[in-house]
């Protein structure tokens, strides 16, 4: 980019492209903590845990819930695969509670090692959009 203060960012999901475009910084939740991205950074490709995802563009930062996925960054871009991305405004906060508590209750249940991680995952998927809700 002619810019040496941005670097071009893309957030994917399944369903669409929720963001294109030029970015001055990313913090993002990787498997091992928060993660942040400025331009420059040196080339890594990490595991992305659902959480909340922050990025900065134009000098205002933007804040969106994410599920798992990865990210390949590279010094002038980075790229974001993740199951997917919500703006605060678009999660409903009533849904996400009631996905919250039904995990919660699938977990206190005796079950399969399967179906403890797939109730670990709506769990924490629930977290994360009323997280990046509640903000």
């Amino acid at each position: 980019m002619s810019e040496t203060n941005t670097f071009y960012l893309e957030i994917l999901t399944p369903e669409r492209q929720f963001y294109i475009g030029p970015a001055q910084s990313l913090i993002l939740p990787a498997v091992d903590g928060q993660m942040g991205v400025q331009p420059g950074h040196e080339p890594v490709v990490t595991a992305i845990e659902p959480g909340e995802l922050k990025f900065q563009t134009d000098g205002q930062w933007q804040i969106a819930a994410v599920g798992s996925g990865f990210a390949e960054i590279m010094p002038e871009y980075a790229i974001l695969l993740v199951s997917f991305a919500e703006h605060p405004e678009e999660i409903d906060a009533k849904r996400a509670e009631a996905a919250k508590r039904r995990a919660e209750e699938r977990l206190r249940q005796k079950q399969s090692i399967q179906e403890y991680y797939h109730s670990k995952a709506a769990l924490a998927r629930a977290m994360a959009r009323l997280k990046t809700r509640n903000q």
